[in-house]
């Protein structure tokens, strides 16, 4: 990883020297524009809506459009003058528990490292965090703009999430919030109950971004010249459900039967134990479990037949032997008896 920018930690007088490294990074398949004739690429040039002439970089300003066709240009000198005094520094101002932080507030994420001998300072403030049960809540200024963020730790590192502004989060305005809608208590029962039976821990690594595996698949197909294999069918959402109840009570039947639950008698069927995506994808990691515990079995099993098969000659000699064996003293007695006795 490559550090994107470098300050300081400023915890009271305590200054700790970090750098600063983007925690995430998006694994979407991207494009260009090209030409259908012959691939090439599309270039687009700065041309100015006034004059028609083409723009180089350096005589490019940022507008800000006041309306009516008015603009206010600001130059380099208008933003240097701006009061950025955290400029080079992560400034706490308070430690807050961490579930009073809205999730909606999150937006990017970024790893620190301690840098130099900031390493004991570093470590100190991770473990206060963790002892404290607490998030600082901090101001950075990034990419020439001062944002709100979190200081938290994750698998030993402090993380830094910036935050959006409180007036950049919008109220949801909508009609339905108005109405007076009643929920019947056998409703709320059976939605909880469906809830149970979805219940589960959530482990990230067994969901997949399946479009994007599909897409790649359809990209390697055509750069080694092979046929493309058409991606399976995606399941259509069902249609809205006209009898609530009943279709909380399908819902409840498909994700027992998924689980491997027996379904309730009289129950609202019609389930057929169509599994949920999350059922499907830990199925499908305890069926690969259990076909490699199997392995050694039945390999140990066939092992056991196999010495079986070669022993059974064996066994069939011995016994004939054993046989013979036993019969020898009645020969020699039946010969005795038949034999004429000498006269005296």
């Amino acid at each position: 990883m490559r550090a994107i920018w470098k300050g300081a930690v400023s915890f009271g007088l305590v200054s700790i020297g970090v750098k600063l490294y983007s925690a995430t990074e998006e694994k979407d398949i991207r494009f260009h524009q090209v030409h259908r004739e012959d691939g090439g690429r599309i270039r687009y040039k700065r041309t100015c809506s006034v004059c028609g002439e083409e723009v180089t970089y350096d005589d490019i300003a940022k507008g800000y459009d006041i309306g009516g066709g008015e603009m206010v240009i600001l130059t380099d000198e208008d933003f240097a003058d701006l009061p950025l005094t955290s400029s080079r520094a992560i400034d706490v101002l308070e430690f807050v528990p961490a579930e009073q932080v809205d999730p909606i507030l999150y937006n990017k994420a970024y790893f620190l490292e301690p840098e130099g001998a900031a390493t004991k300072p570093y470590v100190l403030l991770r473990d206060a965090l963790i002892d404290s049960e607490r998030v600082a809540i901090v101001k950075v200024a990034l990419r020439q703009r001062e944002q709100l963020a979190t200081l938290r730790v994750r698998e030993g590192v402090l993380l830094l999430n910036t935050m959006l502004w409180p007036d950049e989060i919008r109220t949801p305005d909508f009609g339905f919030l108005d109405e007076d809608l009643k929920v019947r208590p056998p409703e709320l029962a059976m939605a909880s109950s469906l809830i149970d039976s979805m219940t589960g821990e959530f482990e990230p690594d067994v969901f997949t971004d399946d479009y994007r595996a599909a897409l790649q698949e359809v990209i390697d197909a055509k750069v080694e010249g092979r046929e493309v294999v058409q991606p399976e069918e995606v399941e259509e959402a069902p249609a809205a459900a006209v009898d609530l109840m009943a279709a909380l009570k399908a819902s409840v039947e498909r994700a027992k039967a998924a689980r491997g639950e027996q379904p309730a008698r009289g129950g609202g069927g019609g389930g057929g134990g169509e599994p949920t995506p999350i059922s499907s994808a830990r199925s499908a990691q305890k069926a690969a479990e259990k076909k490699a515990a199997k392995a050694p079995a039945k390999k140990t099993a066939a092992k056991k037949t196999a010495e079986k098969k070669a022993a059974e000659p064996a066994k069939k000699t011995a016994a004939k032997k054993a046989a013979a064996t036993k019969a020898e003293p009645a020969k020699k007695t039946a010969a005795r008896k038949t034999a004429p006795r000498k006269s005296a």
